[in-house]
């Protein structure tokens, strides 16, 4: 036997392969079928690599379904739980396998893909009619078939476009091959049921069913999921009106598969056919709370924090899916609407049309379907918002048309107004001009309950709670008598009301103010009674650079140490001032104002919170014996508790005798000072108690005077009355508590002078009271005046001695009585 050698190998294979090709080479010239065979595969070869070139090499990659997230909106609920609001482009609701119902899921398989649990990413009977279908409409406008399968139609929806083209389809049978080896059929069939587009904004069958039916999926009727399975071949379509007998036929036939596969029973069927279509106008899958400038406060803190889209990361607020726990309370914000409202009519009175909320363009077409989309509404009473469309006509929203009286004669074309039922037809109703905000806020924690920047934030975005930023007037002096008591005074120094003289530079020289009663007064009296002299003695005396830096500290802004700044020509807003004094009521303690509590994922886990306080020991897995942990206090001291307490305590007296006594008769342990601007044109009041805090404004947009008659006193603290009141219930009438080191004693209110044999009565305008004092800042037994007085009884005393003693010695002689000495017609001695 010959042996093999690698060399012979090698030899017999290159002459075997020259053998086979000469054999080739020479059929080749000989048959031209083996010629047209070879250039047809050669063909075939090169449009595969150009096919996979073009399509094939950038699919998608179908294991990225199984982390996929859908798109989902950011829901809001209010203190209590309840959602109150979302944030969402579109209606969406994302369902697990097992919350579909089975009746639901036949009827989108006899509608879309009846053999779905069988095919393996493509039916290829329904291919082959695209195809023909395809060929017969070519170089027409109509739009072939689709001949997708359920998961042809995930591939399109998830992966890729929408694009009609022969490219796409090939790329998305492509696609739903790789996603059958992929995901299992019910992840398949749950990710087509959550995405599927059917109109009205709506993304899946849960938001459907509340954007078609205000139902959830779990409560529809057969019918119902019938007739949403017909949506996803004409969304658009079915859901409109005027094509109701085309969607009840298309629906019917759905039905007639479903009895066809086994999936429903004829006498079911028919029971169905015969009843309507049973179309809602199309209700939100979220309840929204009228609390528009609040929940958009929420949102621009979202978005600063999370992002808009998908792009900006996992929790983004339009398609993260978050659940944001906020401190909103629903009694609270109606409350403070309507309380705002109120004050904002009485201001308004009597006055005329204000003009127009805002204007359209009859160029750009129907003017009731520009404000259909305009989003412009208003929630009040029976008011409307219509568009002006000519001749004494107006339109709303939802294109009926209606006649208008009153109409005023600067009234134009596209002006939108509010109106409201007069007779059989409509007439202007007026929003009042001048606007303001109001604010709720929780002391202890800073959670803010409550907040309306104006009228109605359908009409106007604009916050004036959170975002106009006015000059407060008066209602900072509470910070600048503060700075005072932290430089040594108490709330019984005697404080000059004269004057108050500035050096202005050598080219304005010496600048002096005249108080309204000259004299000496007590710090009380000068807070309590809004004195501007005392406020700018106090200010220079303690310091202008101190006054500042107590502003910082409790968050009402930063300005420069000038005398004008202590008596409120600094601009902050109605949250600040609020917060401001929220410290004050929480002993010095400053905590940053929140509306959010907390956000959660989608899946539930908390990502953010407001309170970052730690809690020791509060996750042990077994009680170790020893105290129950708690957190430690919230927020950061900024003001003495000590200082905070006694502002507070003559703040009281802004409410009993200074100048908020409208809010004397609440009954309720009040404390609160207002503020009136320059010309007047803001007016302001900010007060409460330790546990609620509520600060509002009133003023023209564009600052101009308000009138003389507004003050924070007649305009702005009626508004929190009306606030208190209608809130009554829910605030405690138990008196402020006070902290460490606080001395209350007995004074007299006009002297500051310390009494002992009196005790304070239950007048408002008692002549003693109980005051608060730090240690060893009491004033003292006797004072400067009480030892001219004391002076004065003394040489009074010693006249009528003499006198007695001249009478006894004169008794015989009957004379007149001497008059009065002129130190007793005069009072004595100064």
């Amino acid at each position: 036997m010959t042996e093999i050698t690698l060399d012979h190998l090698s030899y017999r294979i290159r002459r075997g392969s020259q053998d086979a090709f000469a054999e080739f080479k020479q059929t080749w010239h000989d048959n031209w079928a083996v010629r047209w065979i070879s250039y047809g595969a050669g063909a075939f070869l090169l449009l595969l690599v150009i096919a996979w070139l073009l399509i094939g090499r950038n699919l998608p990659d179908a294991s990225a379904l199984q982390d996929y997230e859908t798109p989902l909106p950011t829901v809001v609920r209010g203190d209590d739980g309840e959602i109150v609001g979302s944030y969402a482009r579109d209606r969406r609701v994302q369902l697990n396998f097992v919350d579909f119902p089975k009746p639901l899921i036949n009827a989108f398989l006899s509608a879309e893909d009846e053999t779905f649990w069988s095919h393996n990413g493509v039916d290829i009977t329904g291919t082959l009619n695209a195809v023909i279908d395809y060929a017969r409409k070519a170089g027409t406008d109509e739009r072939a078939v689709g001949g997708s399968t359920i998961t042809q139609q995930v591939a399109k929806n998830v992966l890729l476009s929408d694009e009609y083209s022969v490219t796409r389809k090939v790329r998305e049978i492509l696609v739903a091959r790789r996603i059958e080896q992929t995901l299992t059929k019910p992840e398949i069939l749950t990710l087509y049921l959550n995405e599927i587009p059917l109109g009205r904004r709506s993304f899946g069958v849960q938001a459907a069913s509340r954007a078609y039916f205000d139902k959830d999926v779990e409560d529809l009727e057969l019918q119902e999921m019938a007739f949403l399975a017909i949506l996803p071949k004409a969304p658009e379509r079915y859901g409109r009106k005027k094509y109701e007998d085309m969607a009840i036929e298309r629906r019917n036939w759905v039905l007639s598969k479903m009895v066809e596969n086994g999936w429903a029973t004829p006498e079911a069927a028919n029971a169905a056919k015969a009843k309507p279509l049973g179309l809602t106008k199309g209700a939100s899958s979220i309840r929204n709370a009228d609390a528009g400038y609040f929940i958009e406060e929420v949102r621009r803190q979202l978005l600063d924090r999370f992002g808009e889209t998908a792009d900006d990361g996992p929790n983004s607020v339009y398609a993260g899916g978050l659940w944001v726990r906020t401190s909103l309370d629903l009694e609270y914000q109606k409350a403070a609407r309507d309380a705002l409202r109120k004050g904002m009519l009485r201001y308004h009175g009597g006055r005329g049309w204000s003009g127009p909320v805002a204007t359209l363009d009859p160029s750009k077409g129907d003017l009731g379907s520009q404000l259909a989309s305009s989003n412009i509404g208003i929630n009040y009473k029976d008011w409307r918002v219509a568009v002006f469309t000519g001749s004494g006509q107006i339109a709303f929203s939802g294109g009926e048309s209606a006649r208008l009286g009153n109409a005023p004669s600067s009234l134009r074309v596209g002006d939108v107004i509010a109106v409201r039922p007069d007779g059989n037809g409509w007439r202007v109703a007026v929003i009042p001009e001048a606007s303001g905000g109001i604010v709720v806020e929780e002391p202890q924690t800073g959670r803010i309950m409550a907040m309306q920047g104006g009228w109605d934030s359908r009409l106007e975005s604009f916050n004036r709670a959170t975002q106009a930023n006015r000059q407060p007037g008066s209602t900072v002096k509470p910070f600048v008598y503060a700075t005072g008591l932290d430089q040594g005074m108490t709330p019984a120094s005697q404080i000059d009301n004269s004057s108050f003289c500035a050096y202005q530079g050598a080219q304005y020289g010496q600048k002096c103010i005249r108080g309204g009663r000259a004299g000496t007064y007590t710090l009380r009296y000068g807070l309590e009674n809004s004195q501007n002299v005392m406020t700018a003695n106090i200010a220079n005396e303690a310091g202008m650079p101190n006054v500042i830096k107590t502003y910082e500290r409790v968050g009402i802004g930063s300005y420069k140490p000038y005398i004008a700044f202590a008596l409120g020509a600094g601009e902050t807003t109605v949250e600040k001032m609020t917060n401001a004094f929220s410290t004050l009521a929480n002993h010095g303690r400053y905590n940053d104002p929140t509306v959010i509590d907390y956000v959660q994922d989608r899946r539930g886990k908390v990502i953010w919170r407001s309170d970052k306080r730690d809690c020791e020991k509060c996750n042990m897995s077994e009680w170790d014996g020893s105290a129950m942990p708690r957190p430690g206090p919230m927020g950061r001291q900024t003001v003495d508790p000590r200082t905070a307490f006694q502002i507070t305590h003559i703040l009281e007296g802004v409410i009993t005798r200074g100048t908020a006594k409208t809010l004397r008769g609440t009954g309720l342990p009040l404390f609160g000072k207002t503020g009136t601007t320059t010309g007047p044109k803001d007016v302001w009041f900010v007060g409460g108690t330790q546990q609620l805090m509520v600060g509002t404004y009133l003023g023209f947009d564009r600052p101009r005077n308000m009138g003389g008659y507004a003050q924070g006193g007649t305009v702005a603290a009626p508004i929190v009355k009306d606030f208190i009141e209608e809130t009554r219930d829910r605030w405690r009438s138990n008196p402020a508590v006070a902290p460490a080191g606080v001395r209350m004693v007995r004074i007299d209110r006009r002297t500051g002078g310390r009494v002992y044999d009196q005790w304070p009565g239950t007048d408002d305008n008692a002549a003693v009271i109980w005051e608060a004092f730090k240690p060893d800042t009491e004033p003292p037994r006797s004072t400067r005046a009480s030892e001219i007085a004391a002076q004065r009884q003394e040489l009074l005393d010693l006249i009528r001695r003499a006198r007695r003693a001249q009478a006894n010695m004169n008794q015989a002689a009957e004379r007149e009585e001497p008059p009065e000495s002129f130190v007793e017609e005069q009072g004595g001695i100064y």
